[in-house]
């Protein structure tokens, strides 16, 4: 593999098989797919490093901590058919497993951790303990035709009874479910947490899917974070990318089609705003029409911390998590999402808390922690939400802010210009509900072939979304390889 940063701003596509532009997971994959197949393959990151969301940065706060600024957990890494397809010890990929996927605090000074088996977790719920066994466990038990189904685009069903079984309660709101499932407060609040991933108000329909997928996950893989950051994932793909004789030029943003002249085919790792203007005028009126109607979703405000110790939890529980959901009951974490929903900000929002460092300790000094938490906003949001997301941390961890060293904090833009493809802070690349979820970028029987003979969409605008799992990639990897095989 090639690796230039300085730009070479006269580079061309001549005597490519195809250009990917853009490294995250989804170009990557896309990359890797079309190499296994024969293609000479050139990837080209505007960034001067490569994986897009992936990245990790050491010098966000102080020497010797690695924060990952996007993507932590990785539950779809490890359980998507491509990543499974890799030889990932080969390649440098190791996965660290927390011994809970997540950890919910209570504000009576207690904690729910779901992990492992589904009795384990169901145990906790009291009266509810059977309505968590039978919406579960079947999930776990068909988790790979489920995933498999889940994370491809619009098609007849290959495996109908396990998606019968994960759709009756798939498309539901997942307040309404929780509300209607469960009896305890505590499982409801569990439940809404899982669910608020959607990054949509808990009233929608379809919020359910979300909060099913990461509890199935949750049993049945965990949810892994990358030993010494995000960045070996992306390093690990570019290994394998390398091994099949692909090249990567990071520092080498594209601008317009026509900088690609003589590549047989381009496969772009962008959401469709960006597509309008590297295409131009290039494409069809309808379709241009439908790319401007296509609609983001809310936005992210990150904050990256150096801590002197470990978050002080009150349920001490919470520290076998990597991952904490901050939020209180299902009724506060509804509000926090509802209030995004309208454009506004919650003064009690729903926090995502990652403790990397806790099961990692290659990520910051001896006796020394990273912390990782970012909450809801709506889309281009530039308030500071600091404050809030302390004060709620401070809730459940009385003491959290006295052992802050530093901090590293992104609104909305910044994530935006940041990372080109989070438009407006939405890490999803464009709003993920019943409306759009499967027919995005556009409604086609081939979401990833544009109008324009050879050009792909290879992002998270294309089916099955946001998240680390390489599909969206893989998919449209596909769809060129057949275009080139007719």
């Amino acid at each position: 593999m090639t690796v230039a940063t300085t730009g070479a701003r006269d580079l061309k596509g001549a005597g490519y098989d195809a250009v990917v532009v853009g490294s995250g997971p989804n170009g990557l994959a896309a990359a890797i797919t079309l190499a296994r197949a024969g293609r000479k393959v050139l990837v080209l990151e505007g960034k001067d490093k490569i994986g897009g969301g992936l990245r990790s940065a050491d010098d966000l706060t102080l020497p010797g901590f690695i924060h990952d600024p996007c993507s932590a957990m990785h539950p779809l890494g490890i359980g998507s058919p491509f990543f499974r397809s890799l030889d990932q010890k080969a390649i440098g990929l190791r996965w660290v497993f927390p011994p809970a996927a997540m950890a919910h605090p209570h504000d009576d000074g207690t904690a729910s951790l779901v992990r492992g088996r589904v009795e384990t977790t169901a145990s906790q719920f009291g009266r509810d303990e059977r309505a968590y066994r039978m919406l579960m466990g079947p999930l776990v038990d068909g988790w790979k035709e489920i995933l498999a189904e889940f994370l491809g685009p619009l098609r007849v069903p290959r495996h109908p009874i396990a998606m019968a079984r994960f759709g009756v309660f798939a498309l539901m709101p997942a307040a309404v479910l929780a509300r209607t499932l469960f009896r305890e407060e505590r499982t409801r609040a569990v439940f809404a947490g899982l669910a608020a991933h959607s990054i949509m108000p808990l009233e929608k329909p379809a919020t359910a899917a979300f909060g099913l997928m990461l509890g199935m996950l949750a049993h049945a893989l965990g949810w892994p974070m990358a030993e010494r950051g995000s960045q070996t994932i992306a390093n690990a793909l570019a290994a394998q990318l390398r091994a099949l004789g692909g090249e990567i030029v990071t520092g080498r943003e594209v601008r317009a089609l026509e900088e690609l002249a003589g590549a047989r085919q381009v496969l772009l790792d962008v959401t469709p705003r960006q597509l309008l203007q590297i295409a131009g005028e290039k494409l069809p009126d309808g379709y241009r029409r439908q790319l401007e109607a296509y609609r983001y979703g809310a936005g992210v405000f990150k904050v990256d911390y150096a801590l002197d110790g470990p978050i002080p939890w009150r349920a001490r529980e919470c520290l076998e998590a990597g991952t904490v959901h901050v939020g209180g009951a299902l009724d506060d974490i509804a509000a926090s999402e509802a209030a995004m929903g309208r454009g506004e900000h919650s003064a009690q929002p729903f926090v995502l808390v990652g403790q990397q460092s806790l099961f990692d300790r290659t990520r910051a000094p001896e006796g020394k922690h990273t912390v990782w938490a970012y909450c809801h906003v709506p889309n281009g949001s530039t308030v500071d939400m600091t404050a809030a997301i302390e004060d709620q941390i401070e809730r459940f961890a009385p003491g959290f802010r006295g052992r802050i060293l530093a901090r590293a904090t992104r609104n909305s833009l910044e994530m935006e210009r940041y990372n080109p493809n989070y438009i407006g802070g939405d890490i999803n690349g464009g709003v993920q509900d019943l409306g759009q979820l499967f027919t995005r970028p556009a409604p086609k029987l081939d979401p990833y072939a544009t109008p324009l003979p050879g050009v792909f969409l290879c992002s998270s605008a294309t089916p099955p979304g946001g998240g680390v799992h390489g599909m969206c990639g893989y998919f449209a990897a596909q769809s060129a390889l057949k275009a080139s095989n007719r």
